[in-house]
């Protein structure tokens, strides 16, 4: 497959994963939030692979260490945002003596 095909398959399915995530109601954004930090963490995995297979070529340990950041990144902030939103269904501490 020609470099400029890969740019299309990533262009149309940037542009397809956008259009689906606008129909999200917001109702399902912490379970998308989930799948999508479960599809992260096998990113992680692909990536830490990537790295240790690597030995010594360069551009496939750039590529390696720049997907691991990225997969990181992504899987703290959903974390944080999952944290946020469940602790805004939580119930407050009642002040009775």
């Amino acid at each position: 497959m020609s470099f400029i095909s890969l740019l299309w398959v990533l262009l149309l399915g940037s542009l397809l994963g956008l259009e689906l995530i606008g129909k999200v109601p917001p109702t399902l954004h912490t379970p998308l939030m989930s799948g999508a930090n479960a599809i992260s963490g096998i990113t992680m995995l692909a990536a830490l692979t990537l790295i240790v297979k690597a030995e010594g070529n360069i551009p496939l340990l750039i590529i390696g260490s720049i997907s691991l950041g990225f997969a990181l990144f992504n899987v703290v902030g959903g974390f944080f945002v999952t944290d946020r939103m469940l602790a805004m269904f939580s119930r407050k501490p009642s002040n009775k003596k």
